[in-house]
């Protein structure tokens, strides 16, 4: 079954727009981390409610942004058939990659430039090596996400025909209704999800705890892990759009999922190797526990969010809908802005709670008011939104087509 409502999903587009505006105050974090250099700059404040901050963040945002992909990618494909589809995906995450993917790359450098001569006082004569643009080698930048969404798309789309060609009655998807159910309805969705990613985790050679997913940007070709994690939160969002309100459903034990959330999170947190950041687990059975309990966390945490968003967010709200719009034009322009301001605040004598909100604030401000100049009433929010919004637009319903 499909969902057929042409009403708005707000529950669903306030999650997707909390995953991206995240991403924000995620890599704000970096800079404040303690321990060895982990980031372009690093503070000369530094503090451990950055790492946890860092830590908690990063287990959750991306595989509640692909589940969601995955749920917006199958309603669109419905709804436009395969030609529109692939239209609307050239236009909507092929064309912002290939147009900003550049200029952020560019932006990153310049920082990079400026923070290296500051420091040093000038460029080293014999730099490190850059990058050599094959597909093992590519820095996606904080863009890989555009790139592993077309990844996800081209992958649906094969195993969508092969499986008309095999199975013309829809068997195969009428047997995996009542199980995807179960998954939503019932308490054992994070457990039974969990467990291809603990896998995935545990057959990894290696991998940093602090980390947790490896973020696969640099590199065409995803790691391991994040294929897994993030391939199967896009394969079940898939699968949830196939009954019209299961999403609903999630909104059943949104309390039990985010409390156990909280829990699994700090059981992570104390399991974790203290000597660094970027430090490894020296003891095996720890580290074949941490890869139950992280897994568990990441989908109780994915869970709960949507379940409570669904619960108490599921109404019309302007301001939601306004930020949800501008979250994808927001996360496209902010690293090389929030790393320009960790360079210029890095030495400023403040507490590093004050410097982080700096750079959080100096971040948005910008990110929002050229999404309001320049993007929202332009061709380039029909490129990133789909449409264009008029100056004086009266309230209208719209078709939900968002980026995921």
């Amino acid at each position: 079954m499909t969902e057929t409502s042409p009403e708005r999903l707000h529950a669903l587009d306030a999650v997707r727009g909390f995953a991206l505006l995240l991403g924000v105050a995620f890599h704000a974090t970096l800079s404040f981390l303690p321990g060895p250099q982990a980031w372009i700059v690093m503070d000369e404040q530094r503090s451990p409610a950055m790492a946890i901050t860092f830590f908690t963040l990063h287990m959750f945002r991306m595989t509640v942004f692909f589940l969601i992909a995955g749920f917006f990618a199958r309603m669109l494909l419905e709804r436009r058939g395969l030609k529109g589809f692939a239209l609307d995906r050239l236009k909507r995450i092929v064309a912002p990659l290939a147009i900003f993917w550049p200029l952020a790359l560019t932006g990153i450098i310049s920082v990079l430039v400026w923070v290296t001569v500051d420091t040093l006082g000038a460029l080293p004569k014999d730099p490190p090596k850059g990058p050599a643009f094959t597909p093992t080698d590519f820095p996606l930048t904080h863009l890989w996400f555009l790139w592993v969404l077309l990844v996800f798309y081209v992958g649906a789309l094969i195993l969508r025909g092969l499986g008309r060609l095999v199975d013309r009655q829809g068997v195969i998807g009428q047997m995996l209704d009542p199980v995807v159910r179960a998954l939503v309805r019932w308490s054992v969705g994070p457990i039974v999800l969990a467990i291809p990613v603990g896998l995935a985790f545990f057959l990894t050679a290696k991998w940093i705890p602090w980390a947790g997913i490896p973020t696969p940007d640099q590199s065409l070709i995803p790691n391991a892990i994040a294929a897994t994690a993030y391939g199967l939160a896009f394969g079940f969002g898939w699968l949830i759009q196939r009954q019209a309100g299961l999403v609903t459903a999630f909104a059943r034990h949104w309390l039990t999922h985010l409390v156990a959330a909280v829990i699994l999170t700090v059981i992570g947190l104390y399991m974790l190797p203290e000597e660094s950041i970027g430090a490894t687990f020296d003891d095996n059975w720890v580290r074949a526990a941490y890869c139950v309990i992280y897994p568990l966390a990441i989908w109780s945490w994915a869970f709960g969010l949507i379940g409570a968003a669904v619960r108490f967010l599921s109404r019309h709200s302007p301001v939601r809908r306004y930020l949800a719009d501008a979250s994808y034009w927001i996360y496209i322009v902010h690293l090389p802005i929030l790393m320009a301001l960790q360079v210029a605040i890095r030495d400023v004598p403040l507490p590093w709670f004050a410097k982080f909100g700096l750079v959080v604030v100096g971040t948005m401000a910008p990110a929002l008011v050229t999404y309001e100049l320049l993007v929202r009433h332009s061709f380039v929010g029909r490129l990133l939104n789909g449409r264009r919004v008029p100056w004086r637009a009266k309230p209208q319903t719209q078709v939900q087509e968002g980026i995921a």
